[in-house]
């Protein structure tokens, strides 16, 4: 049995470590960044997750895929009009503990049993998502002293170095 448990055990805990790969979507609706042309300076942006993953890396994620597409346009700067994240689903971070208490009776037999449950979740309080989308528009001339105007380039080489992603 301990042969057969230790194995999963270790495929399970493989299974919560994965992080999505930054790459484009290969198809519509797929893993990976995508995007759509709304107007001449007018994108939105998004980055899937298969199954789903940390909803900040997916943000990181499609953040870093406005900085890339602001600077094939050869633009410096992008706006950041509305930001989504879908399917959201909040992990939670303590053990749980349950107790049951049941009884049965069996002609003039009768039995009581008491049951004691205790799981330990695996890793810490995150939140998962399935996708992250950014609408965005590019900018001209000075960037503005916004909480929604990015620097393209301080974007992608900032996300880059965070992420240990090479160009």
């Amino acid at each position: 049995m301990v042969h057969f448990l230790l194995p999963m055990l270790a495929l399970v805990l493989a299974a919560c470590t994965t992080t999505p790969t930054y790459q484009a979507a290969v198809t519509p609706g797929g893993p990976g960044y995508s995007d759509t042309q709304l107007e001449a300076n007018r994108f939105t942006v998004s980055y899937r997750a298969a199954g789903g993953a940390d909803a900040d890396t997916l943000a990181d994620y499609a953040l870093l895929h406005a900085a890339d597409l602001t600077l094939q346009h050869n633009h410096d700067w992008f706006w950041v009009d509305n930001r989504r994240v879908d399917a959201a689903r909040h992990g939670y971070g303590g053990p749980s503990l349950g107790v049951s208490v049941g009884g049965a009776s069996f002609g003039r037999h009768t039995a009581t049993g008491v049951g004691l449950g205790m799981s330990f979740p695996i890793g810490h309080p995150h939140q998962t998502a399935s996708a992250a989308t950014l609408d965005i528009r590019f900018g001209e001339g000075v960037k503005p002293d916004a909480a929604n105007a990015y620097d393209a380039h301080s974007i992608s080489a900032n996300l880059r170095a965070r992420l240990n992603l090479n160009r």
